[in-house]
């Protein structure tokens, strides 16, 4: 069978694919002025981020934190509202060179008129952890 899509797991398709270009512009084009962004404290750049300027906020601190050009998406579909990624982040720490490969899963909220409401994003945090400690 075919992968099945949607106009909303299109929309996050195209979100993956700004980011790894670093076109915020893109990215906010296509999100709700209040969107909500989480991903656990317990990571450096974790937190809840709100509106455009939480999202660039965000970006801002991951991208200042790690290089994630190797984001693989090996799962995504529709829940409703949500689309579902599971997939694995692949990138390098910044500050200490160690490469890190752990299991992600992100869940988008689109609503009908076609903007990001919302995104969760969860990661193998103590894997991450590791490399983000780890001594150069």
């Amino acid at each position: 069978m075919p992968p099945v899509t949607s106009p909303r797991i299109e929309l996050v398709r195209q979100i993956y694919e700004a980011f790894a270009r670093a076109d915020l512009d893109a990215v906010l084009a296509v999100t709700d002025a209040a969107v909500e962004i989480y991903q656990t404290a317990e990571i450096p750049y974790g937190g809840v981020y709100t509106g455009h300027q939480g999202l660039t906020e965000f970006a801002v601190n991951l991208f200042g934190i790690v290089d994630a050009s190797g984001n693989i998406t090996e799962e995504i579909f529709e829940a409703g509202e949500q689309v579902v990624q599971r997939g694995r982040a692949r990138g390098t720490v910044r500050a200490n060179g160690a490469a890190y490969d752990v299991s992600e899963v992100h869940i988008w909220t689109v609503s009908e008129g076609g903007k990001v409401t919302r995104a969760e994003f969860f990661i193998d945090t103590p894997a991450f952890l590791a490399a983000v400690n780890a001594h150069a």
